[in-house]
């Protein structure tokens, strides 16, 4: 039995988008490395206060832009990826249009925040990670609730993002150019179990 990756995927990536079509509205899919990948649905609680905190940061700071909550977007490389960050940072309206599945053209910053499940680890902090990075957004940040950390990814190159960054939550995060913001990460602590 052969494994299934992004060169000999589980199936074609138009059999995927027909699968999350039909999918019921609770289950969200997504299909990283040639793989399906179920994302548990309906976040907690202190998930969705993240993503809300995180949105007001970016709007304060940059309003020209948005934090687009589950956004589907192309990723990995040649777009053969199809991926639901807790948020896209893009310019205001950049997504109209564009439908389902968006080209990663123009978004500035993928979002994750981790959940408690056991496929965490390698879906946020490997997969979609190195997806984003193949599909060359220049930020990804990642909000670790399991280790109390907010993690910058910057500057893909050649699928990979070369520059990381980790900060405990309670200090200041320069988030890079394109982007440009600072995040004041005390109240991150609130929502920490």
């Amino acid at each position: 039995m052969t494994s299934s990756t992004a060169d000999h995927p589980q199936m074609p990536v138009e059999d995927f988008e027909e699968l999350a079509r039909s999918a019921p509205e609770t289950v969200t899919l997504e299909f990283i490395n040639g793989k399906k990948l179920e994302v548990k649905p309906g976040p907690d609680g202190d998930h969705g206060a993240i993503i809300m905190w995180l949105l007001e940061c970016c709007m304060q700071q940059r309003p020209d832009l948005r934090l687009y909550p589950e956004q589907g977007l192309k990723a990995e490389t040649y777009r053969k990826g199809r991926a639901r960050p807790d948020g896209s940072l893009a310019p205001k309206n950049h997504f109209v249009g564009q439908g389902e599945w968006a080209d990663p053209d123009g978004v500035l910053m993928t979002v994750e925040v981790t959940s408690h499940d056991a496929d965490t680890d390698p879906r946020d902090r490997d997969e979609k990670r190195d997806g984003y990075a193949a599909a060359g957004i220049p930020v990804y940040l990642l909000i670790d609730r399991d280790t109390c950390t907010v993690t910058v990814y910057s500057e893909p190159r050649n699928g990979k993002y070369p520059v990381r960054v980790s900060h405990p939550y309670g200090t200041a995060v320069e988030i890079p150019g394109p982007v440009g913001i600072t995040l004041k990460t005390e109240e991150l602590k609130d929502y920490a179990r």
